[in-house]
């Protein structure tokens, strides 16, 4: 199943809205480089893991 996180779900000073889904290892991947860019945290595999543990699963709607 497809996994997203979504920066609104987090304390931000900036208001970040970005929201990354895709396969699990992706989203942590882009979404650890993206924290360390963006926000100032340190990439480590804690800080991996802390993200793989906040991940939620994608809901998409049917049409």
């Amino acid at each position: 199943m497809r996994k997203v996180a979504d920066c609104r779900e987090m304390p931000s000073e900036s208001g970040c809205t970005l929201t990354i889904s895709g396969e699990e290892d992706e989203v942590v991947r882009a979404a650890a480089e993206h924290a360390a860019s963006v926000h100032g945290h340190t990439d480590s595999p804690e800080f991996r893991e802390e993200i793989r543990n906040s991940l939620k699963d994608e809901h998409m709607s049917v049409r």
